[in-house]
């Protein structure tokens, strides 16, 4: 886990109007060791994986996420660090951030619809902020 995460989880998931799920390449038995070990498990309302749905760029975790939880499409976002899940995020039709420290050139998330792209999670909570209207989301 990327130094920064496991707070970043927390803290979002103490807002009230925040609904936290995955959308992720990996199986649902690993998403869920992983949560597991970091004792992150009850944070997610929603955990698509590619078990679950056709795999990304396909939009089709996205709208059961959607589905699940009840939220809209144009208050979603999608946070990911490949050129596949913003694409995913654009062909579901939500709010698609980037995050330059993954697997992805930050060029390369830009060129696939990226609306912002974050380069630590202080920057990701002020473009959750600015998505939400807030000043920045703590």
């Amino acid at each position: 886990m990327y130094e920064g995460a496991h707070d970043a989880i927390v803290n979002l998931a103490k807002d009230e109007t925040c609904v936290l799920g995955i959308a992720t390449g990996k199986s649902q038995r690993g998403v869920v060791r992983l949560l597991e070990r970091y004792e992150l498990t009850s944070y997610f309302e929603t955990i698509q994986t590619a078990d679950d749905a056709p795999s990304k760029p396909h939009p089709g975790m996205i709208h059961q996420a959607l589905e699940e939880t009840g939220a809209e499409p144009h208050m979603a976002i999608m946070i990911g660090d490949t050129t596949f899940d913003m694409a995913m995020a654009r062909n579901a039709g939500v709010t698609a951030l980037g995050v330059s420290w993954g697997y992805h050139p930050v060029e390369d998330l830009h060129d696939e619809g990226a609306h912002g792209v974050a380069d630590d999670y202080a920057h990701l909570m002020d473009l959750l902020g600015d998505h939400f209207g807030k000043q920045a989301v703590k």
